[in-house]
């Protein structure tokens, strides 16, 4: 599982108060990031709730085990 966090980040930080060991926020451009390039499996549940529950649907999971 991939995931990018798109342009239309609010910043809310509600996917790093969720999964901070996935998610940090970048002060400098005032959006979230991913940590991981491939999600390690333990997060990956926790990832897809992260992108249900975003606000600005700015959590994008390119999932080949749905």
């Amino acid at each position: 599982m991939k995931v990018i966090i798109t342009k239309q980040c609010m910043g809310d930080r509600n996917c790093n108060n969720l999964c901070p060991q996935v998610f940090e926020y970048d002060e400098d451009q005032l959006i979230s990031t991913v940590k991981f390039d491939e999600i390690p499996e333990q997060f990956k549940d926790v990832v897809r709730q992260a992108a249900r529950e975003c606000g600005a649907d700015a959590i994008e999971i390119m999932d080949d085990d749905k």
